[in-house]
């Protein structure tokens, strides 16, 4: 028997409710769109006029609840984690991207634009799923852009996420961000960087963040800033006289972090907000 999708989702968004989900009425709708194959959009016009479903895609969606039920990440369960115009492939062992990291692609992509050079050269250091590396490629597609990570799992995320793309302008490399590429130091334009920065004794509030995001994306040392730290002396050798750093950090690192980049000799460090008005990201010129 089919059974309407409208009695289905109040039930998942009260089940989701229980669980304490932040937003339950979006994860229910996002995901039976998924197993529809419709956008949010689409779902809730099909749902005006009723939308019957089958008992194959009820028992899915039912799973698919219950997944999120537990705290599992919504990307998890669908497998896709929208970043800017592009949709990354994501799951475990690597750190799902986050809708405020979009306003740190833009600062540098925005840098990159203005580069005279007819093909200016971009690093992503710790790049995860490839997030900020494939956002300036797709973006800037006269660039040549290299991603930077240690991580086998999220290498392998990466990897794949830039062959899905097709974006032939990018490449993904293995390696620690430490040593990374010196066959381009001095040559680089902009360097951006999501690094780990949060303090090995401070807990995530969010339940899917301490049990699905892998520890080495997020802490940073005893005070957050050990992979800054050595961040900043990659950067410094990669970039050339004039290049630019884009780096995300917590949202009281700022001045911390602008202290230290300045006693690094980097010139002009400057603090951006995000969306909400948090500080998200700090600016620096070589």
């Amino acid at each position: 028997m089919d059974l309407d999708a409208r009695a289905l989702l109040a039930d998942a968004v009260a089940r989701l409710t229980a669980a304490r989900v932040p937003t339950p009425d979006v994860d229910a709708e996002l995901l039976l769109g998924h197993l529809l194959g419709l956008g949010r959009g689409s779902l809730q016009a099909r749902l005006i006029t009723g939308l019957p479903l089958d008992e194959t895609t009820r028992d899915a969606y039912d799973h698919a609840i219950e997944r999120r039920a537990s705290r599992e990440p919504l990307q998890h369960i669908t497998g896709v984690a929208p970043f800017r115009s592009l949709e990354l492939a994501v799951g475990p062992g690597v750190f799902v991207p986050r809708p405020e990291t979009e306003g740190v692609a833009q600062l540098a992509i925005d840098a990159l634009r203005a580069v005279a050079d007819e093909s200016p050269i971009a690093v992503d250091l710790g790049t995860g799923s490839g997030a900020l590396a494939l956002a300036l490629a797709h973006e800037v597609p006269h660039a040549q852009v290299i991603g930077v990570e240690n991580s086998v799992d999220a290498f392998l995320w990466a990897r794949g996420n830039r062959d899905r793309l097709g974006l032939e302008n990018a490449r993904i490399v293995f390696v620690d961000l430490a040593d990374a590429l010196p066959e381009l130091d001095g040559t680089v334009s902009v360097v951006v960087s999501n690094p780990p920065y949060i303090p090995s004794a401070a807990i995530p509030r969010d339940i899917e963040v301490q049990r699905y995001d892998p520890p080495a994306a997020l802490y940073g040392g005893e005070d957050g800033l050990d992979v800054v730290r050595s961040l900043s002396r990659t950067a410094l050798r990669l970039l050339r006289a004039g290049g630019v750093l884009v780096m995300e950090h917590g949202e009281l690192q700022g001045a911390e972090i602008r202290a230290l980049l300045t006693a690094d000799g980097w010139r002009g460090a400057t603090t951006q907000r995000d969306l909400t008005g948090r500080d998200r990201s700090t600016v620096a010129v070589r």
